[in-house]
């Protein structure tokens, strides 16, 4: 299977990646009529890309997509080119000066080229003549208030202790209860309270001599349930 990439062929991404193969003396196919917006939004590109990014290069072991990607991948196909670099030191400077050109140079170019050709919305710089009129530097420099507080006049004093005197008389006059209030609380709080009758008050009193029942309990080793009855009775019949 040969190498196919999809991308328009004005695309300087893909002009990238085609240039990384020609160096390497590798064979790549641009997919024909490749129309961008149309043709990788196909549910058969998708299917290989679903993100859809172009440029894509269609390899026999799989997808790649990002055009700095796949010229590493087209420098590294053959193993006598060391295009890519023969040594980590070299791999890494490499791969350093690529970061550096497509997020320093292509990025910054972009923000100024893309607006003028008309792939951006062109926005000029604000013109603070026109907002702000013509600004002129002043001849004089404003004094600037000092920030200590001014001392308040005798009059402003003199009514703030009158309005702070009238509040605390006010807060005592709120404070203080009324003297028949305070003699009926005294009077209900020296009131005995009523007792609660218990239903065992209203009985006789016992006949029973509860010394004499726990001295027969005490003594008695055997036959007690009988015994203890008969002591009851008798106690309770004396």
């Amino acid at each position: 299977m040969a190498l196919i990439l999809h991308a328009a062929n004005n695309n300087k991404n893909a002009l990238k990646v085609l240039i990384a193969a020609e160096y390497n003396g590798i064979k790549l196919e641009l997919a024909k009529n490749f129309n961008m917006g149309v043709s990788n939004k196909t549910p058969e590109f998708l299917q290989m890309n679903p993100l859809g990014k172009v440029p894509f290069l269609e390899t026999p072991d799989g997808p790649i997509f990002e055009s700095n990607a796949i010229a590493c991948y087209v420098t590294r196909l053959k193993g006598d080119n060391f295009l890519h670099g023969s040594s980590l030191i070299e791999y890494g400077c490499i791969e350093q000066w690529i970061d550096f050109a497509s997020m320093e140079i292509d990025l910054n170019i972009f923000r100024w080229l893309l607006p003028r050709i008309g792939h951006m919305v062109h926005l000029p710089p604000p013109n603070f003549l026109k907002v702000m009129g013509e600004v002129k530097q002043a001849e004089s420099v404003i004094p600037i208030r000092s920030a200590k507080k001014l001392a308040p006049s005798k009059e402003a004093v003199q009514k703030d202790e009158s309005k702070e005197e009238t509040k605390k008389e006010a807060k005592k006059e709120v404070a203080k209860p009324k003297v028949e209030d305070v003699e009926d609380v005294e009077e209900e709080e020296e009131a005995p309270k009523p007792k609660l009758k218990n239903s065992l008050d209203l009985l006789p009193p016992s006949k029973m001599i509860l010394d004499e029942w726990k001295r027969l309990y005490s003594n008695t080793k055997t036959n007690f349930r009988e015994v203890a009855i008969k002591g009851i009775i008798f106690f309770t019949d004396v």
